[in-house]
């Protein structure tokens, strides 16, 4: 049995059940005590959680996620900050899109159009939040009872081996990995299009693009080779939905789709009119060859110096032979030659053996105006400008971020790809007020402002314990990096305490209105049928009056029964 069940993680989530497993994680059904609901708990396998490097990263990208909201995005609702790494999701009543395909087979195409077109809006709206997530496959689309889909799992694939090592443990994936993640090169939203291209491969066809005995092997494949058309393996899938999918799958990244709001207008196009004639063909996503003609390249003329005149009349029958030898080796010297000169035209522009190294400049702190002015830089290296992003270490202007790094060795291509500085980021301060702290904290931590907090507590009568009474700075202004947020939090209605009054030698009603008022509870009430006092006064209190207690005592009362009332000793009242 897992040793996490049962387990309750900051004194809310009740871990219940295993529901999943993965490389990097276990997922819990758990329930939310707080709220009163089931929902799914994915903790970072402790193996993983021991390298702080990766619980941080972990933690950065669990709480960008926490930012998407869409029908088609599994919706996370916490992220931990304590000693255990774990991610709180809703909890998905449904399977896998990969367990969904397996128990129907082979899909048809109108299945397959619905579950691909809710596939890229999802990714749509993650990458408009500039969120790309790396590991799209059938395992991570979940699909609902009434046939809608989730994708799961944003931003959690990345943080695997840094180094990208393909093992026979990365198979799962890497059927469905792009080229450019299996070369290990910079990587865009244009890989998560390629990967669900593979994905609607392979719900067209029940079969993947590439397959092969290792993880290597299938990488390689995604790197050089072609898949058959769908229409080859299943005649019925139209011919317009082919191109959509082999586009999606171009290896060549720039005719590839650019954007899955580009792929969803071809699909509601298609969804439409499904003879819609595309402009684009088959031929067109073809990677581009070379086209240059083989060149004819002369043998190369060995060249004797050795004279017959010179040669001893006694010698004449060995220096023929030597001369034999002399044109043999000279021969075969050609020929090496001439086979060396063929090989490097043909096969050099993959080896270049023979290049220029060049170290990488450090370009940080420089405006872009400053490099291309400097001939050290601009006469070696071409920079390219990809981006803007705030800053509080570098002045807008400044380049913040560069790749490859400075210091790294570098041949052939000499392209330094930049960020350049918006300066200090600012943003308006929500309106937290009647938040949950936690939600609170990462609505603010989502804000990318490296904020830090204080919290104070106060009591309150109209804010719930737990939740935000007000903050400073206040909802509306601004706040820039770095700035310190106050927070204060709900204890709750304060329990003011009451003095008991005197409730001896006054009438039971009057006794038990005066207790309510005072935030006081009246307890249980006795008769005593042999007190002379008048009947229905109060002849006792279980606390002595003038007494301090919290609001809510309960105070019992002795009543007088009157000479009339032995009937009705102890006879309890309701307060």
């Amino acid at each position: 049995m897992d040793k996490m069940i049962g387990k309750m993680l900051d004194n809310r989530y009740e871990l219940l059940e295993v529901i999943g497993s993965g490389g990097m994680a276990v997922v819990y059904k758990a329930k939310c005590h707080r709220l009163n609901r089931l929902v799914a708990v994915k903790v970072l396998k402790s193996d993983l959680a021991e390298d702080a490097d990766f619980r941080r990263r972990f933690r950065d990208e669990s709480q960008a996620v926490a930012m998407l909201s869409h029908p088609n995005i599994v919706s996370v609702y916490d992220v931990s900050r304590g000693e255990t790494e774990y991610i709180v999701m809703e909890l998905i009543d449904g399977i896998t899109l990969k367990q969904y395909m397996e128990k129907r087979g082979q899909l048809n195409w109108r299945e397959a159009l619905h579950f691909i077109t809710q596939i890229m809006k999802g990714l749509s709206h993650a990458h408009s939040r500039g969120i790309i997530h790396r590991d799209i496959k059938p395992q991570n689309i979940m699909v609902l009872r009434d046939g809608s889909v989730k994708v799961a799992d944003f931003g959690i694939a990345c943080l695997s081996n840094s180094a990208q090592t393909l093992t026979q443990e990365a198979l799962g994936s890497v059927h469905y990995i792009s080229p450019e993640q299996a070369k290990g090169d910079r990587i865009d939203a244009r890989s998560d299009i390629y990967s669900a291209g593979v994905v609607l491969y392979e719900l067209l066809t029940n079969r993947l693009p590439f397959e092969g005995d290792s993880a290597v092997s299938v990488a390689i494949q995604h790197l050089s080779s072609v898949p058959l058309s769908p229409r080859e393996i299943n005649p019925e899938v139209p011919e317009a939905l082919e191109l959509i999918c082999m586009k999606a799958m171009a290896s060549d990244m720039e005719k590839r789709y650019h954007s899955a709001d580009e792929m969803l207008a071809d699909l509601e196009e298609f969804r439409k009119n499904p003879e819609v004639d595309l402009d684009f063909t088959i031929e067109d996503l073809r990677r581009e060859v070379n086209t240059e003609p083989t060149q004819y390249i002369p043998a190369v003329k060995a060249v004797n110096s050795y004279s017959a005149e010179e040669e001893d009349e006694e010698d004449a029958v060995s220096g023929s032979k030597t001369r034999k030898m002399l044109a043999l080796v000279g021969g075969i010297l050609a020929a090496a030659a001439i086979i060396f000169a063929l090989f490097h035209f043909i096969f050099g522009s993959f080896s270049n053996p023979v290049q220029t190294e060049f170290a990488v400049p450090n370009l940080l702190g420089k405006t872009m105006e400053e490099v291309l002015a400097d001939p050290k830089i601009s006469s070696v290296f071409t920079i390219e400008q990809i981006g803007q992003r705030a800053s509080s270490e570098y002045p807008a202007g400044q380049i913040i971020e560069q790749t490859p790094e400075k210091g790294k060795i570098v041949k052939g291509d000499r392209v330094i790809s930049v960020f350049v500085s918006t300066g200090i980021k600012t943003e308006p301060m929500p309106n937290l007020v009647g938040q949950e702290y936690r939600s609170a904290t990462i609505q603010l931590k989502n804000l990318d402002l490296d904020l830090k907090f204080e919290n104070t507590e106060d009591y309150s009568d109209s804010v719930t314990s737990g939740c935000i009474i007000k903050t400073v700075p206040a909802s509306g202004e601004t706040i820039q990096a770095g700035d310190t947020i106050t927070l204060v939090i709900s204890k709750g209605v304060e329990q003011k305490p009451v003095t008991v009054p005197t409730c001896t030698g006054f009438d039971i009603d009057t006794v038990r209105q005066n207790l309510v008022q005072l935030g006081l509870v009246c307890g249980e009430v006795t008769y005593d049928s042999s007190s002379s006092v008048e009947a229905g006064i109060v002849i006792d209190q279980s606390v002595e009056a003038n007494q301090t207690v919290p609001a809510g005592t309960t105070i019992d009362l002795v009543v007088s029964g009157g000479h009339t009332s032995s009937d009705r000793s102890k006879e309890p009242v309701a307060p």
